[in-house]
């Protein structure tokens, strides 16, 4: 199946008829929430799925806006042929109360001075985010979410939803999160926080419309930017190179590109949020803990969702742990829970970028999964008449171990492999074909991914073509696909 965007799309607003309770006592009046919908919804109204999104997201979470230079925040896992798939569910994602794109929040104006709430906005947490939803939910006539999924602190919404409204929920998805934040996550929001308040233009929360405290919310959004990569993702990006210059400046300018993309995703961010939110949804964030009496197995006894949990494993600021944490939890209530662990190199954004392992994942556990979603449509191809030398060179330059044999038609006729050149070598061998094996395992692009798995290890090869009607090669699939893919820790 084409993978697809959702095309153009407009955010939809929903104005609660009623003050909406908030957990910390207060009410907030004539809220708005922002949402945006893909797919359309079936007429039992059955084929629901929430997505919930991070810190900074938005309710735009795929299609795109007129204007737009990108797509929604998650556009890689959303639309026709991706996991959630807007061919067969009705997708809703709405924009967090609290938050600065269209939900009310901080920077919305008060009706009861006709003045931006600022510091007036009251405190909230992810359960009074969930609630609204709720509301939202309601209005739009779906009576239970076929699942609920989101990555961050859309995880912890994930989980909230499931405590919150256990009846609503069938599928849950909390992706690179926690049940309870810990005090390094608490310590880095409150980091973030400091650098907001301590901007003079921060006027204790009373800044609008003009004075923007752009320092601080800049040096609040590099801080966080650094806790979502890693150490090897960071390595790679940037290593110690140095911007545009060839020598250190001896002074206190921009020396390293690291330093260069920090100052962009500072100054980036301030045109797009909202200082007083950040503070808020940072404070949701601490106070967010589904443990009771010290026990988060007994804080999740009444969920009845089946989960599927994800985590990445170079993700330090949630690491695997808290997910495991939350699998152990579920299994002791005796609930159907899946783990699976993302090898990525990306660190906590893994969730935003693993498109190839958030799909496979996501959809195994939606629906049955078929080798064109995960195959790499990327395979190194060298023509029958080509020398061995020839082979051998390109699976340098490709840095493959592979090679598919093809016509001049570009149609499969053998598969070459490293060790066949070294036999090659052996046995001094100049063509091709006295070393390609003209036998290919096979497996077409509409086969279940199981399918290309097991023949993988009935005749205990690495890696197996993809084929189409016409014999033509379009895609490969490898051991470390299906390990990666299929091997739940």
């Amino acid at each position: 199946m084409k993978k697809e965007s959702v095309g153009f799309v407009k955010t939809q607003y929903y104005n609660l008829p009623d003050d909406l309770i908030l957990e910390g006592g207060s009410r907030l009046k004539n809220a708005t929430v922002a949402y945006e919908t893909y797919g359309k919804l079936n007429k039992k109204k059955s084929n629901a799925i929430l997505v919930c999104h991070a810190l900074s997201g938005d309710a735009h979470v795929a299609g795109w806006h007129e204007g737009d230079r990108k797509p929604g925040w998650w556009d890689i896992i959303i639309g026709s042929g991706k996991c959630l798939d807007t061919k067969k569910y009705f997708i809703i994602c709405s924009n967090v109360i609290g938050g600065c794109k269209g939900s009310t929040g901080p920077f919305s104006i008060n009706p009861e001075t006709n003045k931006p709430y600022g510091l007036d906005f009251p405190i909230i947490t992810i359960s009074d985010m969930v609630k609204a939803q709720k509301k939202l939910i309601d209005y739009v006539g779906i009576t239970q979410l076929f699942a609920v999924v989101g990555g961050s602190m859309g995880g912890m919404q994930v989980l909230q939803w499931c405590v919150s409204y256990p009846d609503l929920v069938k599928l849950a998805i909390p992706i690179a999160t926690a049940a309870h934040s810990a005090p390094q996550q608490i310590a880095f929001n409150e980091v973030g926080r400091q650098a907001i308040i301590s901007d003079p233009k921060w006027n204790k929360g009373y800044y609008y419309p003009n004075k923007i405290p752009k320092d601080g919310l800049s040096l609040a959004r590099m801080i966080g930017h650094i806790t979502y990569l890693s150490y090897e993702s960071m390595y790679q990006k940037f290593g110690r190179r140095l911007q545009d210059k060839e020598k250190y400046g001896f002074d206190f300018s921009l020396d390293f590109q690291v330093e260069s993309y920090l100052h962009y995703q500072g100054e980036s961010f301030v045109k797009r949020f909202d200082a007083n939110s950040y503070l808020y949804i940072t404070k949701a964030m601490d106070y967010f803990d589904l443990t009771k009496n010290g026990s988060l197995t007994e804080g999740l006894k009444d969920v009845k969702a089946k989960f599927l949990i994800i985590s990445v494993d170079s993700d330090w600021l949630y690491p695997p742990s808290q997910s495991e944490e939350v699998v152990m939890a579920l299994t002791a209530n005796d609930l159907d829970v899946s783990y699976h662990e993302i090898k990525s190199p990306y660190g906590h954004d893994a969730f935003l970028l693993e498109a190839g392992q958030l799909n496979y994942v996501i959809s195994g556990f939606l629906s049955e999964i078929l080798v064109r979603d995960v195959m790499t449509p990327f395979v190194a191809k060298i023509g029958e008449e080509s020398s061995i030398n020839e082979a051998a060179k390109l699976m340098l330059e490709e840095d493959v171990t592979h090679l598919s044999v093809i016509t001049e038609n570009d149609k499969l006729i053998g598969i070459v492999t490293a060790w066949d050149i070294s036999k090659a070598v052996a046995l001094k061998c100049s063509k091709l074909e006295d070393i390609m094996t003209k036998d290919v395992i096979i497996t077409r692009p509409d086969n279940k991914i199981e399918f290309a798995a097991e023949k993988m290890k009935k005749y205990n090869i690495s890696s197996i073509p993809v084929v189409d009607d016409g014999g033509r090669v379009i895609g490969i699939i490898t051991t470390d696909h299906i390990s990666t893919l299929i091997t739940r820790d």
